[in-house]
């Protein structure tokens, strides 16, 4: 077999296996260092002080979540905070359902702007009007745990270089395999990769379904880009690039709802990948600084992964062309089923979810039920992430810098 072809082939295999390998030891050192001696969930450590946090939720288009979202807002157990709703030019009923809890819940304040301005504005417009230093951002379609604030506020209050801190995401809807395959993905695979990423000093990014955040820390970074496709991502690197501290907290939970359609599914992962690409070509060069060497792993990983969808898209192309074409034996491929190395990384994908059951199911009880469904995770999800990787990074490069990012509707999925 050609040297170059054997390179391809054993980068397809080994970067996958090494970096699930280097995930679960993470997140086991993460938990033995942070979670295994945390109080029970309902039952927060007591603060030293308990400062007024705004509750922000940026809407578009949420006329069938907001009402649920913004009632279950009110039973935080932290004693002191506002809500601050942006209705972001909303083409549904969702501004005059805001008005009207308004009238019923002291607590919250409307900001209604006339059109589409994009989430990273409407979280600048909220977080302007904010009254409280520290800010807890959700989506409009999330219910927040009950202790959450509680939860994020323990390490916001710890040290002044906290600037942010991302919570733990949970699906909603798991009534279909896309939806069941998404329960054990955001516990094996974002939950496991935030626990281990928090180990080696830098977290890619801060999850934007739910973040709290230090307001003068945004306001030192210029607070979110209105340019970039997932500014949950962007603001992450900025803040890190500013020396400011990201932590991880897997108590404050935040019940989501994911999309359950191939299509929606598709957009997603797509947004995603392109937000990730536009960061790294907006923001490497300025990492190289040695003063910000701690930020190196996460840079490299994120590049190896693109580098591996590159890799895959390669080798996918020389096994088709090989059923229709004479090739020379050494850039032959003669299959795509898996093989021995199909059958360890399937072992080691699966050790994978097993160590993330152990660890998440005090946050989740009967997320068992969910491990037999995981066997579809690499066909299914691999799949998309690999392609949505490949469209990514021509669209980053083909956009045009300052081009704003507003809203459009995602798929909810089947609740």
């Amino acid at each position: 077999m050609d040297s170059t072809l054997r390179v391809l082939l054993d980068f397809a295999f080994f970067y996958p296996l090494t970096m699930s390998i280097i995930w679960m030891i993470g997140s086991v050192l993460y938990f033995l260092r942070w979670e295994r001696t945390s109080p029970s969930r309902v039952k927060p450590p007591a603060l030293a002080e308990y400062p007024l946090v705004s509750l922000i939720v940026p809407c578009h288009n949420e006329g069938e979540q907001v009402r649920e979202t913004i009632l279950q807002l009110t039973a935080q157990r932290y004693p002191a905070f506002e809500i601050i709703a942006v209705n972001d030019g909303s083409t549904d009923n969702t501004g005059e359902l805001l008005d009207e809890l308004q009238q019923h819940i002291p607590q919250l304040r409307v900001i209604h702007l006339s059109s589409n301005q994009g989430k990273a504005m409407g979280l600048r417009m909220a977080t302007m009007a904010a009254r409280g230093e520290y800010l807890v951002c959700i989506d409009g379609d999330a219910l927040l745990d009950d202790y959450a604030t509680h939860w994020l506020m323990t390490h916001l209050i710890s040290s002044p270089r906290v600037a942010a801190v991302t919570g733990n995401p949970r699906i909603r809807n798991r009534s279909t395999l896309l939806g069941k395959l998404q329960v054990g993905e955001f516990s094996s695979i974002i939950g496991l990769i935030k626990r281990a990423q928090r180990v080696y000093g830098s977290v890619f990014t801060i999850s934007g379904v739910i973040a709290g955040f230090r307001k003068s820390a945004l306001h030192d970074v210029g607070y979110w880009s209105t340019d970039m496709v997932t500014e949950d991502i962007d603001i992450s690197w900025r803040l890190q690039m500013k020396h400011w501290d990201i932590r991880y907290e897997p108590n404050a939970l935040c019940w989501i709802l994911m999309p359950e359609t191939i299509g929606g599914l598709w957009k997603q992962r797509l947004r995603w990948a392109q937000g990730g690409a536009e960061v790294i070509l907006r923001y490497t060069r300025d990492m190289l600084h040695w003063r910000l060497r701690r930020n190196w792993l996460v840079v490299l990983e994120y590049m190896l992964s693109m580098l591996w969808a590159y890799v895959m898209l390669c080798v996918l192309t020389l096994w088709v062309l090989g059923l229709f074409l004479p090739m020379p034996p050494g850039l032959y491929i003669a299959t795509m089923l898996p093989q021995w190395n199909g059958v360890v990384l399937g072992l080691v994908c699966l050790t994978q979810f097993l160590v993330s059951l152990m660890i998440d199911r005090r946050y989740e009880t009967a997320i068992g039920r969910n491990y037999y469904w995981m066997i579809w995770y690499p066909l299914a999800y691999w799949l998309i992430n690999t392609f949505t990787s490949i469209v990514a990074l021509p669209k980053a490069l083909l956009k045009r810098k300052g081009t704003r990012a507003i809203w459009t509707s995602p798929d909810r999925g089947v609740r």
